[in-house]
Order: structure tokens, then C-alpha cells, then sequence
């Protein structure tokens, strides 16, 4: 009998929440600390500041049918401000300023005014304060009731305090509570956005505890520490961290008012104040003002010098095309028109960048209204616009919509119209990775089943590889058996942009017969992409032993590229080696016969950069046909962080037709091919538009005797790589604003010179970039703020040549990766600084040299190279 009382007693305490005396006064000494700094930084190098006040507690009311159901007064009262770290006088902005001077007399008085906490089972449901208060106030209020969060026995919930709603574990025992919020968890009003690839992406890293100290069944000190670390994905060392803490600890407990009668909590609130309003626990958005904020057209004046075409490669470009998207994210539409077209033609470019990855209504309506389609004299800002669309961090449905109504309209340039629909596909594939896939889905849809003549096949086969649905893999199955060589190449690399999980065995079978010809002839290069699929795809043993046995059996420059493709595989230890190395074990596929056939055709992988935040890699394949002329040259770089991939460049050359100038026989299958050259480049996940040097035999003679050598402008202009932007709302009530942005610079140029006389041909590809990534974290609580920043930039240069004399057979051919040496420099500022006076800056930067370097290739290229070289002296 008596363990049965004890035990219902111990159920009944483990269900009573914790209750304040009536007609006692709780005095607290509350603080708040706040620092910003590098994750590395110490405490003494924070930018921040702090808050102390006594808070004083009593019981309002208590509802008489649930004593856990009270009504709490709280008041704040001598208010301070003050340095988070010591500072000297001069670099004090608090030397000689009074609380009172700080926020001033109305905000420190609404500060003080006492306010109302429905408080049940020891958690706030409701908080009562003067409606007309500022927001700054009410969110200090909100913090200093979320220190009041709590409860007596151990258990997960969902709860909500100035920080938002969170999964929240207790952990108590019979003096303390350890509160543990799941910060993954936590959902707040504020809406935010990220920049949808992993490897271009950045990290939060965020904890929050609170310790609770009981006596007699309430607080005796509460102790929450509670910290943020962002960091880019790229490189982690360019990371903020946002420290804030909070105190509460009883000092005394005195008398205080007696409790006032009552029904229920509201009425009695608002018998004691008809003033008090409620508002949520939640911490809320206040408004806003910057004075003295220089204009749109203030900034664009002040950077447009750095956005002219020279400036692209340095590091200035896009540091400047970042602060000109922030201005025009907080710029109306007609702000915006009015700089487009005050801009003098050298520098639209580049503005018509900045104003497209703004990605706001304002910039995407002023955008469509200041450009035409229906006229082909503004081709180049209209494909910058295009552009600008397909690297959006975060598109919307309406930019999607956007380019769908221009594509129904009349477009006056064919390679407009190609391009519009090419990129509609990378704006679908991003949607989709957000969720938002049905409407951009039907919509691509119907557009495919339009197919037209073969220039609209082409087209939305572009736009289908861009798209990556798992709905088309069928329809491009289909087009990588097709007849038309061109069709068939865009199809097969586009599977291969596909997780391996998704091609399936059937899709696997059109390209092992594309592969072995079992239908039709194919030429060499679609024969080649279906190969590399097929190893990339999880192949099934007899599929590779079959790929092995087919090497000596096909034209030589093939051999040769089979050769080294399956070495490169084992060299590199891609997936499919294992599954290769076993199929080797039969002396049938690897004995000298087959391994010993010569040619100039190759494949190589390597790693640019090994061991940071991420891992590079480049390959480079080349093809020739059985001439020496190059069939196809592709130069692969990827990104990988984290687990995830970023397919961060592809330039592909591809030549046809061209035998006839040094009366060559062609291979088989390439009798009838029509003389061409050309250049597809992908970028950052995104195709984009081929160009074509010469098409027809006319045109390749006309710019073979008019040739200069000159490279080719393939893409050139401002990306906008990384974009986060969160507000984080504390449980301090204070918010920090996060934003990390990465532009690049960049220019890409491709060219091929051809000489009959000297019987060598050039193909060239030039990379000039520069990319600056700016983190800036800014905690503004109205009459004070304190900012963080931290950045990195480098400008690099990467070129890949390749040099080709056929005058004899086997023919020579000399391939270099060459990267320029380029400065990396890192910097740190931290300001603090009050509604007015001067504010308090500190800055810190380094710079280092990164050497160049020829990347490594297979020895037989270096000693090719040699020859080559040797030869041309």
C-alpha cells in the first residue's frame, strides 16, 4: 500500500509544472552577449556587444482550475549597453554614451514598460505588450521570455520560442534542466534561399543549450549558449560564426503584488493594461530604413568602370557585379530601366548580367520590357539575358513562364530561338530539384512533341540534356540510334549526365547497339560517346568483356582511343575497373595483339586540386579519324564536395568532312559527311548553345584562305555562383542576416587553325576566369549593428592546346593543359557601429601565389610533344 501511494505521488510531480509564489517579486540579472567572428577567432577579436538588465517577475494571476496555467508580469529595468570585448577608448563606440542616447528616450521607455506572459506548464503561450511598441523591443522582450522555457521531467517536444518552432529535448533530474533544441528542426517565418548545387552551396553547423538551475520548483540560473557556423562548400575556411549567450540568475526574492482575480488570462490582461495587445513568441521582421544609402544609379556609376569587357578576368569585375545585385534586389523596375538605358554599350553586357541574376520580379520584368526578340540586332544581350537565366541560383516559375511566352513569339534570330529553348531546360531541371516539377514538366513536354525539321530536333534534344527528367531517358534512348549523326551524339551525352541508376538495362541495349553496329553503320565519335555510357553506367560484366573484344576490330584511331579509355579506367580506378580488371584475367581479350595497336587517339584523367573542401578532376579524350585530321576533342573539369558532383566545365570540338583537303580516304560510315567544325561548351551543369566555326565545303574554304587565327568567343560574362541568403532569428530575439555570394568572370574562347601547307592543324581553348566569394553576417538591432565579412578571390588562367602534324603517318599529336600562376587572397572585416557616430572597423587580409603547372597526360603525349617540338625548329 505505501509503494502505491509513493508511486502515485511521483507520477502526479512528474506531472506538475513548475509555479511561482503569489505575492512574491522575483529579481533577476539578466544578460545578453553577442560576437561575431571566424570560426578560429578568439574570443578577444569578436565583433558584438552586450546587454544587461535586472528583470523582475511575479505572479499576475493563476487560473483556478489549473494551477499550472499562470498569468506572468515581467519588467525590464536598468538597461545597459556595452563591448562584447575590451576595447580601447578610441576604438569604443560606447565611450561616453548613456543607454538613453543609444536607443533613445521613447524605445528605452517602451524597453521598461512591463509586459505579460501566459506561462502553462512552463511554457509561453502568448505574450501581452504594447501594440504600438517597436519591433527591436518586442524582440528583446520575446528573448527574455524564452529563458522562462521549460518543464520538469525529461522528454521531446515541439515548441516555440523567439528563435521559432523547434523539436526541443529536456533532459532533467531533480535541480536541473537541460534544454537541447534540434536546430535541423526549427522553422521560423522568415523565407530564405540557397543556391541549388551542393558543391557551390554553404554549410550550417548550428547548436543550442540551454542549463537551468531549479530552486523550490522555479529558476534559479538559466545559461544558453547558442551558436551558428556558415561556411562556403568551395572553401570552408571562408566561414562566420555567430555566437550568442544568455544569463539569467535570481538575486533575490522579495515582496511582491498579490495576484488578481479572474476567469480567464485575456480578461484579466486586459483589466491590468487595456493597452496590451497579444503577439506571438516568435521573434518578427522589423522595418527596415537605411539613411545616407547611396542610390541604384549611385552605385552603377561608381562600379561601371570595373564591369567594362578588359576588366572581366580581374577579380574587381566580379566583386563589383556582386554589390550591384544587391542594390538591384532592393531597386523598383523603373530604378532599374533607368540605368539600363543610361549605359553606354561596353558595359551592358555585363549589366544585363547583374540585372538577370538579381532574380526579382522588378529585375525580370524590367529585363523583358527593355529587350526585344522580335529584332536580331540585339542578339547579344539578349542571349546574355538567356544566359543569366540558365545560371540562376534560384529561378522561379515566372522566369520559366517568361521564356516560354518569348519562345511563342516571334524571335528574329534562329540561334535566339535556339538558345531560349536550350536554356528553359536547365530552368526545369532546377525547378524540379525544389519540387516544383509538374507545371515545368508538361510544359517541356508539349514543347518536345513539336519536334519540327532537324534543326528543332537538335534544339530540344539541347533542351532535354539540360533538363535531366528521368521521363525523357526513354525518347533519348530512341534518338541515340538515330540515323543522323548529330542526333545521336547530343542523345548519348545527355544519358550520360544521368545518375547511373537510371539507365536502366533497355536504355543500356540501344547503346551496345549503337556500339557493335548491329543495325546501322555509325561514325567513330557517336560509336565513342556510346561507349563511354556504357562504361559509366554500371555495366554488366559480359557488356565490358564484349567492349574488350571488340578492340582490334575497329578502325585504328578507335583501337587506339578503346585502348587508353579502358587504361584510364583502371589508371583512375573509376567503377567500371573492377568489373574490366576481371574481364583482363582472360588472356582471349588481354594479350599483345590487342593491346599493341598504334595511334594518336587517347583518353586521360587526372586531379586538378586533391585533399581541400573539394576535389577536382579534369579528362581530356581525343579522336582522330584514320587521316590524322581530330574528329572530337573533349575537356572534362568536375567539382565534388560533400558527396556531391558539379559538372563545372566541358568544351567539346568536333570536326567532320575534312579529308578532302589532303585527298584522304575517309573511315567508314564518314563517306558522306558534309565539311564542319564546331564547339559545344558546357557550363556549370548548364548547356549552352554549339557554335559552329564552318559548315559546307564553301564556307570552310572562305574561312580557311581568311583565317587569322583569332580565338572564337564562346561564353564571356558575369555568373552568379553562389547566393544564400537566410535570416537566422535567436533566441535572444535579436536576428542575424546571412548572405554568401560567389560571381564569377569568365571568358571562354575556342579556335582551330588549319595549314594545308605545313600539314598541321591548332585547336585552342582558352579559360580566363576570376571568382570572388563575399560571406557577410549582420546582426542590426535598429539603434546598433555589427557586421562580419569574409571573402576570397583569385583570377586564373587555363589553357589546353592541341597540336596535330599529319604529314606522316602515324601522325604526331601534342596535347597541354597549362595553368598560369594566380595570387588567392583571403580577408576578414568586422564593423560595429551605433545609429551615429563613427564607427568601429577592423580588417585583415593575405595573399599567397599559386605556381602554375602543365597538368600531367599519359607518357606517350610527353614524348609526342618532344617531336613535335623538335620537328618545328
Amino acid at each position: 500500500m505505501f509503494c502505491l501511494a509513493a508511486l502515485t505521488k511521483c507520477i502526479y510531480c512528474a506531472s506538475k509544472g513548475p509555479r511561482l509564489d503569489d505575492g512574491r517579486l522575483y529579481r533577476f540579472r539578466y544578460g545578453v552577449e553577442l560576437g561575431l567572428n571566424h570560426p578560429k577567432g578568439t574570443a578577444k577579436g569578436s565583433a558584438g556587444f552586450q546587454f544587461s538588465s535586472d528583470v523582475d517577475i511575479s505572479l499576475a494571476w493563476r487560473n483556478p482550475e489549473n494551477q499550472d496555467d499562470q498569468l506572468l508580469r515581467v519588467q525590464i529595468s536598468n538597461f545597459q549597453i556595452q563591448n562584447v570585448a575590451q576595447r580601447s577608448r578610441k576604438n569604443n563606440i560606447f565611450h561616453d554614451t548613456t543607454t538613453e542616447s543609444i536607443l533613445g528616450r521613447e524605445k528605452l521607455e517602451a524597453l521598461q514598460r512591463p509586459f505579460m506572459l501566459l506561462w502553462r506548464m512552463g511554457k509561453v503561450r502568448n505574450l501581452y505588450t504594447h501594440k504600438a511598441e517597436p519591433m527591436t523591443v518586442k524582440n528583446l522582450k520575446r528573448g527574455v521570455a524564452s529563458m522562462l522555457m521549460m518543464q520538469l521531467n525529461s522528454g521531446k517536444m515541439i515548441e516555440a520560442d523567439a528563435s521559432g518552432k523547434c523539436l526541443v529535448e529536456y533532459k532533467a533530474t531533480k535541480d536541473q534542466v537541460v534544454r537541447t533544441k534540434r536546430m535541423d528542426s526549427c522553422k521560423n517565418q522568415e523565407i530564405g534561399f540557397t543556391t541549388h548545387s551542393q558543391v557551390l552551396g554553404v554549410s550550417e553547423k548550428s547548436t543550442s543549450v540551454t542549463v537551468i538551475t531549479l530552486q523550490d520548483g522555479f529558476i534559479k540560473s538559466a545559461v544558453a549558449e547558442e551558436t551558428h557556423v556558415l561556411s562556403t562548400n568551395a572553401h570552408q575556411t571562408t566561414a562566420a560564426k555567430i555566437l550568442s549567450r544568455q544569463s539569467l540568475f535570481l538575486l533575490e526574492v522579495a515582496s511582491g503584488p498579490v495576484e488578481a482575480a479572474g476567469k480567464d488570462a485575456v480578461s484579466v490582461v486586459k483589466s491590468l493594461d487595456p493597452k496590451f495587445f497579444s503577439v506571438g513568441v516568435i521573434s518578427e521582421k522589423g522595418k527596415s530604413q537605411c539613411k545616407g544609402c547611396p542610390s541604384l544609379m549611385d552605385t552603377w556609376k561608381a562600379i561601371r568602370g570595373q564591369l567594362e569587357p578588359k576588366s572581366l578576368s580581374k577579380s574587381s569585375a566580379p566583386r563589383s557585379f556582386l554589390t550591384l545585385i544587391q542594390q538591384l534586389r532592393k531597386a523598383s523596375k523603373a530604378e532599374i530601366l533607368k540605368v539600363l538605358r543610361n549605359c553606354s554599350k561596353t558595359a551592358l553586357p555585363q549589366l544585363v548580367d547583374a540585372v538577370t541574376s538579381a532574380q526579382t520580379a522588378s529585375s525580370l520584368s524590367a529585363m523583358l520590357e527593355f529587350l526585344d526578340f522580335s529584332k536580331a540586332d540585339g542578339m547579344m544581350l539578349q542571349e546574355r539575358f538567356l544566359y543569366a537565366c540558365g545560371f540562376a541560383s534560384h529561378p522561379t516559375e515566372s522566369m520559366l513562364q517568361a521564356l516560354l511566352d518569348i519562345s511563342k513569339g516571334k524571335i528574329g534570330s534562329n540561334d535566339i530561338k535556339e538558345s531560349v529553348v536550350i536554356i528553359m531546360g536547365a530552368l526545369v531541371q532546377k525547378l524540379c530539384r525544389k519540387g516544383g516539377c509538374d507545371l515545368p514538366v508538361s510544359s517541356l513536354y508539349t514543347l518536345t512533341i513539336c519536334f519540327g525539321d532537324e534543326a528543332e530536333v537538335q534544339m530540344y534534344l539541347l533542351a532535354l540534356k539540360n533538363s535531366l527528367l528521368p521521363e525523357a531517358i526513354p525518347l533519348l534512348a530512341r534518338y541515340a540510334e538515330s540515323e543522323t549523326g548529330a542526333f545521336s551524339t547530343i542523345a548519348i551525352t545527355a544519358l550520360q549526365r544521368y545518375d547511373p541508376l537510371l539507365i536502366t538495362s533497355e536504355v543500356r541495349q540501344a547503346l551496345n547497339r549503337v556500339y557493335h553496329q548491329n543495325r546501322r553503320v555509325y561514325e567513330k565519335n557517336v560509336r565513342a560517346a556510346a561507349a563511354d555510357v556504357i562504361l559509366s553506367s554500371s555495366p554488366s560484366y559480359m557488356e565490358v568483356r564484349n567492349l574488350l573484344l571488340s578492340i582490334g576490330h575497329l578502325p585504328h584511331e578507335m583501337n587506339k582511343y578503346m585502348l587508353s579509355k579502358v587504361q584510364d579506367i583502371m589508371r583512375f580506378e573509376m567503377p567500371a575497373s573492377k568489373l574490366v580488371q576481371k574481364a583482363m584475367e582472360d588472356m582471349m581479350i588481354h594479350n599483345y595483339d590487342r593491346f599493341s595497336k598504334l595511334g594518336s587517339s587517347s583518353a586521360y584523367s587526372g586531379f586538378m586540386t586533391r585533399g581541400g573542401d573539394v576535389v577536382s578532376t579534369y579528362s581530356l579524350d581525343i579522336l582522330y579519324s584514320g587521316s590524322g585530321i581530330m574528329r572530337r576533342s573533349i575537356m572534362n573539369i568536375f567539382g565534388q564536395s560533400n558527396g556531391a558532383l558539379l559538372h563545372g566545365l566541358q568544351v567539346a570540338i568536333e570536326a567532320q568532312g575534312l579529308e578532302s583537303l589532303i585527298a584522304a580516304t575517309p573511315d567508314e560510315g564518314e563517306e558522306d559527311l558534309e565539311s564542319f567544325a564546331g564547339m559545344s561548351a558546357l557550363l556549370m551543369d548548364v548547356q549552352l548553345r554549339p557554335v559552329t566555326f564552318f559548315k559546307g565545303y564553301s564556307d570552310l574554304m572562305s574561312k580557311m584562305f581568311s583565317m587569322s587565327g583569332d580565338p572564337i568567343n564562346v561564353v564571356k560574362g558575369l555568373i552568379l555562383l553562389t547566393d544564400h541568403s537566410q535570416v537566422i532569428p535567436l533566441q535572444s530575439g535579436l536576428r542575424a542576416a546571412v548572405e554568401f555570394q560567389g560571381g564569377l568572370g569568365i571568358d571562354i574562347s575556342g579556335g582551330m587553325e588549319f595549314s594545308l601547307w605545313y600539314r598541321e592543324s591548332k585547336t585552342s581553348v582558352n579559360n580566363r576566369g576570376a571568382l570572388v566569394v563575399v560571406g557577410n553576417v549582420t546582426v542590426d538591432a535598429d539603434f546598433l549593428s555589427v557586421s562580419l565579412e569574409v571573402s576570397f578571390d583569385m583570377e586564373a588562367a587555363l589553357d589546353f592546346i592541341t597540336t596535330v602534324q599529319f604529314s606522316n603517318y602515324p601522325f604526331l599529336v601534342c596535347m597541354q593543359m597549362d595553368k598560369t600562376t594566380f595570387p588567392f587572397r583571403e580577408s576578414v572585416s568586422k564593423v560595429e557601429k551605433l545609429a551615429s557616430g563613427e564607427p568601429f572597423t577592423w580588417q585583415r587580409s593575405r595573399e599567397q601565389l599559386v605556381p602554375g603547372s602543365e597538368f600531367p597526360l599519359h607518357q606517350e603525349n610527353s614524348n609526342m610533344c618532344k617531336k613535335v617540338f623538335d620537328s618545328s625548329w
